[in-house]
């Protein structure tokens, strides 16, 4: 049964009447039920794509966002089944794309390890923070020891850059400053 609201003048409120819907056919409502479901699936996928985007936050250049169908209207089933399909397809490229740039960025990650433990077999290697899932403009860079005499000696090193050299540097993400009361790295 449907309710509707119904303003009483006398009592200044409102109160609701049960109104019965009228009888539908059975293709009507097998019709009700499959736009409701495929409704229900395009929702629960654009919120899997949206949990994608906020897991994988740092990372940039996959595509999230949903599209309008078009301007405001009922959509068909034809309609919504093809913003199911496009959406299914888009949630699997990007599940694609995200284990792909983890896969590289663990490599990238066991390359700086790998740099830290062997410096001289990595000499003149330069990782970003970009490349291991980092938002930051810091880079690790193996480099000689005393500059052209500690090339020649074999004296290399691994030096981590403190990150953007400006205030407003190429960074697009600004660290608030924290105290010095509670760090322990002092």
């Amino acid at each position: 049964m449907t309710e509707l609201l119904e303003h009483d003048p006398k009592s200044g409120g409102r109160g609701t009447v049960s109104v019965p819907a009228p009888p539908s056919h059975p293709r009507e409502a097998a019709v009700r039920d499959a736009r409701r479901s495929l409704r229900d699936q395009i929702a629960r996928m654009e919120r899997e794509l949206s949990e994608l985007f906020a897991s994988a936050s740092p990372r940039l250049g996959i595509e999230w966002r949903v599209g309008a169908a078009g301007g405001p209207r009922v959509l068909g089933l034809a309609e919504l089944e093809r913003i199911r399909d496009a959406l299914a397809d888009r949630l699997a490229e990007a599940r694609a794309e995200i284990a792909r740039r983890s896969e590289t960025e663990e490599e990238n990650r066991a390359l700086v390890e790998r740099m830290i433990a062997d410096p001289g077999a990595h000499s003149w290697t330069r990782v970003r923070g970009e490349d291991v899932g980092e938002r930051s403009c810091k880079h690790w860079h193996v480099r000689p020891r005393w500059g052209l005499l500690g090339m020649i000696a074999g004296w290399w090193r691994v030096k981590l850059s403190s990150g953007c050299p400006l205030a407003c540097g190429a960074c697009p993400v600004r660290v608030p400053p924290q105290s010095p009361i509670g760090r322990t790295d002092r």
